[in-house]
């Protein structure tokens, strides 16, 4: 015996009938639209399908609920059925999409079944069951209309200033504090190409792995060939996404930098978004085989080189995304020892400094390249657990531990910087997760002007001298 219960809405959307068909078929996106689940995730692999599924986690009456959905039926551009069960009911999800111009009509039904005492409560659970119907779908409708605020950039306040509030942002509770204020990303990226360096682990490969998914055509620079090849056989097969390619580089070079940058342009494949995200920390101080300074080399001059190199490639809409770090707060640039030749060695020092000079960077670049419809971003993914911050900074590690960020959560602002509307209407910011921060707290830490000319052009130098170098 069981009770049944339909809900059905209806709403049209100014998008693409193959963008809103894309977002819907992935089930996990809904947790950023629907009120009513907490969270939700794609559990099998390769490419969404018919047979795909989902596990979901739903509010129910102050509780959470599992629930698991399976994609039954799967219809291209028009079409959708998901089946969801858990203990009471079930749930029969059909989606109905009809091109109309330049908008996409949307029907949604869902057929809910109730056994055992859920069924009893029916008349008493109709209208708040309608209630979320009603809810669920606004929220679907803003998201697909994607019409949000750029987020307003931070200014420096007092709270900052002081060492330990302005630290816990950096948390995985700062990270699940900020996200209850997110909006959704319904902006595609599907097709669209990413080069991304420094993806073997941690952040890099986190972030691969969500742009993939999301069916984006990748670069993925790294060194090592056998663990490069092994990470994109693993990514196609867990997402379904043939258009991963891969450029071995050892970007501590500069050789290797100019000669990956000739590759790149001679494929003379636009690039979308250049996500700079390559790095180490070294200690003790250690020379390149070029002879320069390792974390100078690898965390400022070669990004710098790379994206200045890769300029011609960067076309209307395209971003490019730095990743830094908190560290950078802590100190200025010192445009005069540029590779820490003077005084005591500190790797976190000498790291902290060069992603305080990729900062300038990226506002330099910001402002010239604004008119050519070109958004370069910074952003610092907070304390996240990735090898890097195992093997360099073991002290730091064993005593943040519990505080620590997942990659994933980390990753998470390089992925909304690289997809969200917002982040393509202005430039220059440096974010934590998807809000702009103030980029010092600190009065020692501000560079004059004369110091960020002095830094492009000493870079500017470094460039030259290689260039001159016969490859």
């Amino acid at each position: 015996m069981s009770q049944s219960f339909q809900l059905k809405e209806q709403f049209s959307v100014a998008r693409p009938i193959e963008q809103v068909f894309d977002y819907l078929a992935d089930f996990s996106q809904i947790v950023d639209w629907d009120p009513s689940v907490f969270s939700a995730k794609k559990i099998s692999q390769g490419a969404i399908k018919q047979g795909s599924q989902f596990d979901l986690i739903i509010k129910s009456a102050g509780r959470k609920l599992p629930m698991a959905y399976e994609l039954i039926d799967y219809q291209p551009y028009h079409s959708l059925t998901f089946l969801g069960k858990a203990e009471g009911f079930t749930a029969t999800d059909r989606i109905v999409l009809k091109a109309q111009n330049d908008h996409t009509h949307i029907t949604w039904q869902a057929d809910l079944e109730f056994t055992g005492v859920l069924q009893y409560l029916i008349p008493v659970m109709r209208r708040s069951l309608q209630q979320l119907g009603q809810n669920s779908m606004r929220g679907l409708e803003q998201a697909l209309n994607d019409n949000y605020p750029v987020p307003i950039a931070a200014s420096e306040s007092l709270k900052q200033k002081l060492v330990l509030p302005a630290l816990w942002p950096f948390t995985k509770y700062g990270y699940l504090q900020a996200q209850k204020n997110w909006h959704p990303v319904s902006a595609s990226i599907k097709n669209k190409h990413v080069v991304i360096t420094g993806t073997s682990s941690g952040l890099g490969l986190a972030a691969a792995k969500s742009l993939a998914a999301k069916g984006a055509d990748l670069t993925l620079v790294m060194r090592n060939a056998n663990k490069a090849k092994s990470i994109q056989a693993s990514l196609i097969k867990e997402t379904g996404n043939p258009h991963i390619h891969i450029e071995l580089a050892d970007l501590s070079l500069m050789t290797d930098v100019l000669a990956l940058s000739q590759r790149l342009i001679k494929n003379a494949k636009p690039i979308d978004v250049l996500i700079n995200n390559a790095g180490a920390l070294f200690n003790p101080r250690q020379q390149t085989k070029e002879g320069l300074e390792q974390s100078f080399a690898l965390l400022l001059l070669s990004p710098f080189i790379l994206t200045e190199q890769l300029k011609p490639l960067l076309i209307k809409g395209s971003r490019v995304i730095n990743v830094l770090s908190g560290g950078m707060y802590s100190q200025k640039i010192d445009v005069d020892d540029l590779e820490n030749k003077g005084g005591a060695y500190s790797g976190s020092v000498a790291y902290a400094k060069a992603k305080r000079g990729l900062m300038i960077t990226t506002e330099q670049w910001a402002n010239t390249w604004q008119a050519a419809g070109i958004c370069v971003h910074a952003m610092h993914p907070g304390w996240a657990e990735t090898t890097g911050v195992i093997s360099a900074l073991p002290e730091f590690y064993r005593l943040t531990k519990p505080l620590l960020r997942s990659p994933e959560q980390g990753a998470d602002t390089i992925v909304w910087l690289a997809t969200a509307t917002e982040a393509g209407k202005c430039t220059g910011l440096f974010w934590l997760d998807r809000q702009p921060q103030a980029t010092h707290l600190l009065a020692k830490t501000q560079e004059t002007a004369q110091q960020r000319e002095q830094l492009r052009l000493s870079l500017l130098s470094y460039q030259q001298r290689f260039m001159a170098v016969p490859q």
